[in-house]
């Protein structure tokens, strides 16, 4: 396989910092890095610009660092709750993703990009999850997801209001034993037998 020497202008994960020169897969330089700005390719004359800008980036680099302790350290009390329709087994119909993570940041007044977000595939099922922002590359944050059923507590309050209402009836069969039944909504269901 070809690989191409480049030179990063922006962080990125699992291959380097700004201003670092790597070895990438050509295809990968050629199609991604480099047409997208993130990289340029690693010339002597590329090499002397960015070691005269280094002083500029590493001042640009403290500053971001500082501005993403300051949103971590806003961020840190903060707790997401999402209600989605869910099946009796607490699967969702649908899921949690990035997007509506996001979302729900920007609804509390913070601008968080979906790609900083870390979630290796969306949420599917009820409970509580713990999902990872990387404001810099040097600073995380752990952010509690807790995602309910929608209209759960409805749907609890409906069964105790209804078991309140419920009934049992004593019944006994041919063979001589007591069948208890409970009345829930005309359906009677058998709770015990007794002989």
């Amino acid at each position: 396989m070809s690989t191409t020497t480049i030179l990063l202008r922006e962080d990125i994960d699992n291959l380097g910092g700004r201003g670092e020169i790597v070895k990438v897969k050509a295809g990968f330089a050629r199609n991604f890095l480099l047409p997208q700005g993130k990289a340029s390719l690693a010339t002597k004359g590329n090499v002397k610009q960015i070691e005269l800008e280094r002083s500029s980036l590493l001042k640009k680099s403290a500053h971001e660092k500082s501005t993403a302790d300051a949103q971590a350290e806003q961020m840190s009390g903060l707790e997401l709750v999402f209600e989605r329709k869910a099946g009796e087994t607490g699967t969702l119909f649908g899921s949690v993703t990035t997007m509506d993570i996001a979302e729900s940041l920007q609804s509390k007044g913070y601008e968080i990009d979906r790609r900083k977000i870390v979630l290796k595939e969306a949420i599917k099922e009820t409970g509580d999850y713990t999902v990872q922002i990387k404001l810099h590359r040097e600073v995380n944050l752990d952010i509690p997801v807790s995602v309910t059923a929608e209209g759960a507590a409805a749907v609890d309050a409906k069964t105790e209001k209804s078991l309140k209402a419920t009934t049992t009836t004593d019944v006994s069969d041919s063979t001589g034993e007591t069948l208890v039944f409970l009345n829930v909504r005309r359906a009677k269901r058998v709770l015990f037998s007794v002989r």
